[in-house]
């Protein structure tokens, strides 16, 4: 063979090998049977696939090589699965351990993110893919601990495992350390809304871009900030996170584009160095107890297009230039203390204003009609005013939210037939803007939202309006008007309707099926409920309270299973109640207060276990204590005064009786023999001061507040919304004979005690002087005798006491709030001594001033006691300020009016008041 042939034959061989190992290999059976088997495992609901268009899974078929399917990616040279992508493709099952996706350990990046993996936890598994760079497992219901073994994946370089809205991950701290410890690689780590509880480590991976988590507590490491990558950290809604903001310039600034520590408590002035964060895209500080004003260095972040500061204590002026920003599209400086005016300004970036719940003031700037990009403008709950004509609406054709309510405007309409509103307005709130008419309405038809309560709109809904509303209209809300008539509400999709506070008489109108919030009360209607309110059987509340409607109650008012409140108070209702409470229900407010109902009580009541608020006084019930209403777990307010009552109060023979009741108003019944010692000694919630309880959320009760009707301090008051704060029990007005159980004492969360007008006998305990939040003590028309319990002194809470017309002797025990009670607080006790009374006690042998003393000039000075204490704030009095300053201005008003007003009047005279908040 010549050199030449043997060249050529070398030349065709390297060819040979250069071609076939240029041929892509095939995919392995190895990983197609692991993929195939994993997908057998999981069922696809198309519903699931929202954020891609199809299922990637719907490809793979053994007909065709598994490195040619949707969401799968080989290695070239070994035909082994590399990636694999199955984001939102609306699988749904259970990933165990003995998975054959753990098959596949050549994988270099998973995402299983936006699927449905319900009951799985997350395997330790995961951990064996040595090679992986990104694990992405977010939002697919995951839940349980997060294994060690994540921490194995030394290569990652993108880490997501942030849950599912409705699913609870947890992270220990031993585990976040050596996750932080061992993925020194990490580029992106996002372990958002992932229960940590733990602080956060100092030490994070120098390569690191994004840092997201949530769910941690202690002070924020000063390292984060000054990671020299770092492009996004999101820290947000770590409510037991405090921080501090570095005061000089930030390592991170230059690479810094997105900024979230909402919910963070950084109690502090933004600071200067702010503005060195010149490449901030996003900035959100809301909720984080910020106070001061805004920095003129926050004007330095030119790039900015989303600033959210709301729910701070932010004051001063907003500087002028920050509505000027270049690329500032959404600016949100709601819920903080912000004063001066809205001045003109330009801006062809701004599309979304929310500067609602501060004091700006000053006229609306005309300037805001220029910005024909707006969508959404909202100034409400501020001190704006002077007149404002719907025609500056014109010019915002992209506007579709706008709140101007509770302000000083008045809103105009000179041109009433010309005014062209935004086509695409969608939402418009105009509560108090002292709106008369709803022409100006004509050309809105694409409202889901309206809102023109409190302003003077009279008559009735005109027809135009129910045909443009009728097919998009969902929130409707005309309450606090002078509306006379509506007949019928033909509004297809409706959800809420509010037309409380308004002069609506004749019938009942009957909303769309579709409704699920319907508040008509204080109007005028009479009639009978027509039974078709039942084939609402999407409601949740129905509020028809202070209305004049007669007649019996459909009975199947209690078969709408998921009704939560139905308030009928204060009505002329006759007949019983409904009989026919399902299991299951759903009703947690029951209001039939003051109606003329008779007969029982209904026992299938106990089938509403979610039930809070039980309200049946002034009726005329006749029946025996409800002993089985205590088997009710969540019962907080049972109140069942002015009836026919009868009989003992008994208690259930065995298991805990209202463990959760704070309120319990048995009074103006004939209940008889002894009070109920048993039953005392269930009351759980009455027995401790829980100073940690907070206010319940206004979130999904934006509408309704539950009202309860009670006799407190000399004052009829109708407490609203904050019961759970509001403790009483009041027997008064019934035959109770024996005893006061000193077991009372233990009830030391009452705010209130009335056992008046009643047989009882014997001394007052000593007990209940460890009463020490009680604010009202009534033990008047009883027979009790001996001397008032020197404990008493010690009732610093203690603003209204009434010992009167019993057999009481001895002297009145002297400290701080004996010395602010009157003469009225003791009569018809004959042989009572003391101050404020004119019968002295004598030389008690430690004081050497007469104890005499002249009421008129006012409380003595005691030298051992110093100035006579001022009582404390009461929770009653913080809470229901103006509840009580209402109740006493109707009381003085009336006396003056009979000329009978006096220094003692107010406190004689009963204060009906009534309120519901917004």
């Amino acid at each position: 063979m010549g050199y030449r042939q043997f060249s050529f034959l070398l030349f065709v061989c390297f060819c040979q090998l250069s071609f076939s190992s240029s041929i892509p290999h095939s995919c392995r059976k190895d990983q197609s049977t692991a993929l195939l088997k994993f997908n057998k495992t999981l069922t696809l609901d198309p519903s699931l696939v929202t954020c891609s268009s199809y299922s990637y899974t719907s490809s793979w078929n053994k007909s065709r090589d598994c490195c040619s399917w949707d969401g799968v990616i080989c290695d070239k040279m070994t035909g082994c699965v590399i990636e694999l992508n199955l984001s939102c493709s609306g699988l749904v099952g259970k990933i165990d351990s003995n998975s054959s996706l753990f098959q596949l350990s050549h994988l270099q990046r998973l995402d299983l993110s936006s699927n449905n993996f319900s009951n799985s936890h997350i395997s330790p598994e995961f951990g064996r893919f040595s090679s992986l760079t990104l694990l992405d497992l977010s939002d697919s219901y995951f839940s349980g601990h997060i294994p060690s073994e994540i921490s194995h994946l030394s290569q990652l370089q993108s880490l997501r495992l942030s849950p599912s809205f409705e699913t609870i991950l947890r992270l220990t701290a031993h585990d976040l350390k050596l996750l932080l410890q061992n993925l020194t690689q990490l580029r992106e780590l996002d372990l958002t809304s992932i229960n940590i509880s733990s602080t956060i480590p100092p030490n994070f991976s120098s390569h690191l871009t994004t840092l997201r988590m949530g769910n941690t507590y202690g002070i924020i490491p000063e390292s984060i900030f000054h990671l020299p990558n770092l492009e996004t950290l999101v820290l947000q809604n770590n409510n037991q996170l405090s921080g501090y903001f570095p005061k000089t310039k930030w390592n991170s600034s230059a690479s810094l584009i997105e900024l979230d520590l909402s919910g963070v408590n950084f109690s502090d002035n933004l600071p200067e160095s702010i503005g060195y964060l010149t490449s901030l895209h996003s900035l959100s500080l809301k909720n984080c107890n910020l106070r001061g004003p805004i920095p003129e260095a926050l004007l330095n972040l030119t790039l900015i297009e989303d600033l959210d500061l709301q729910y701070n204590s932010l004051n001063g002026t907003i500087p002028s230039g920050m509505f000027s920003l270049p690329s500032l599209s959404r600016l949100v400086l709601s819920n903080n203390h912000f004063s001066g005016q809205f001045e003109d300004f330009n801006s062809n970036s701004l599309i979304w204003i929310d500067l609602s719940n501060n004091q700006l003031q000053g006229h609306l700037p005309r300037s805001i009609q220029n910005h024909v990009n707006l969508t959404g403008l909202i100034l409400s709950f501020n001190n704006f005013s002077g007149h404002v004509d719907v025609s500056f609406l014109a010019d915002l054709k992209q506007l579709y939210y706008l709140d101007l309510s509770y302000n000083r405007i008045s809103l105009t309409n000179e041109n009433k037939h010309n005014v062209t509103l935004p086509g695409s307005l969608m939402s418009l709130q105009l509560a108090a803007c002292e709106v008369k008419e709803l022409e100006f309405l004509r050309s809105a038809k694409l409202l889901w939202q309206l809102d023109l309560s409190n302003n003077k709109i009279q008559g009735r809904i005109p027809d135009w309006a129910w045909t443009n509303w009728m097919f998009l209209l969902q929130r409707l809300n005309l309450s606090h008007n002078m509306l006379e008539s509506v007949d019928s509400i033909p509004l297809l999709f409706i959800e809420a309707i509010d037309l409380r506070s308004n002069l609506l008489q004749g019938s009942l109108p009957i909303p769309p099926i579709s409704i699920r919030f319907f508040f008509i009360s204080h109007n005028n209607l009479t009639e009978e409920i027509p039974s078709d309110i039942c084939n609402l059987t999407s409601l949740v509340m129905l509020d028809m309270a202070r209305n004049n409607l007669k007649g019996a109650i459909p009975q199947c008012l209690g078969n709408i299973s998921g009704l939560e409140v139905l308030d009928v108070h204060h009505n002329s209702l006759s007949g019983t109640l409904p009989t026919t409470f399902r299991i299951g229900s759903a009703l947690k407010s029951f209001n039939f207060h003051g109606n003329k109902l008779e007969g029982k009580i209904p026992q299938s009541l106990t089938n509403c276990k979610q039930l809070d608020v039980l309200d049946l006084g002034d009726n005329h019930l006749s029946d025996a204590f409800p002993v089985w209403l205590g088997t009710l777990p969540k019962l907080k307010v049972l109140s069942l005064r002015s009836n026919k009552l009868h009989g003992s109060i008994r208690s259930l023979p065995t298991g805990n009786m209202f463990p959760q009741l704070r309120i319990l108003d048995l009074s103006s019944n004939a209940f008889t023999k002894n009070l109920p010692t048993s039953l005392f000694q269930h009351l759980k919630a009455m027995r401790t001061v829980d100073q940690t309880m907070n206010a319940p959320s206004d979130e999904g009760n934006r509408y309704y507040q539950d009202s309860v009707a009670l006799i407190t301090k000399g004052l009829e008051l109708e407490v609203v919304r904050i019961l759970f704060l509001y403790t009483t029990v009041d027997l008064s007005n019934n035959k109770f004979e024996g005893f006061i159980p000193s077991i009372m004492g233990d009830l030391i969360a009452l705010c209130v005690l009335n056992l008046s007008h009643n047989g009882l006998q014997g001394h007052i305990p000593p007990s209940l002087g460890s009463l020490s939040s009680v604010e009202s003590l009534d033990l008047s028309r009883n027979h009790l005798i001996g001397e008032i319990p020197a404990r008493f002194a010690s009732l610093t809470s203690l603003e209204v006491l009434n010992l009167s017309y019993n057999h009481l002797e001895g002297c009145i025990p002297r400290g701080p709030q004996f010395y602010t009670f009157e003469n009225n607080s003791y009569e018809g006790n004959d042989r009572l001594r003391g101050f404020p009374l004119s019968k002295g006690c004598g030389n008690d042998g430690n004081d050497s001033e007469t104890n005499c003393h002249d009421p008129s000039l006012g409380p003595r000075r005691d030298r051992r006691m110093g100035k006579p204490k001022e009582p404390q704030t009461s929770l009653i009095a913080y809470h229901y300020t103006s509840l009580v300053a209402e109740a006493i201005k109707m009381t003085i008003s009336d006396k003056h009016n009979q000329g009978e007003i006096g220094t003692k009047g107010a406190r004689k005279k009963k204060g009906m008041i009534h309120k519901y908040h917004r």
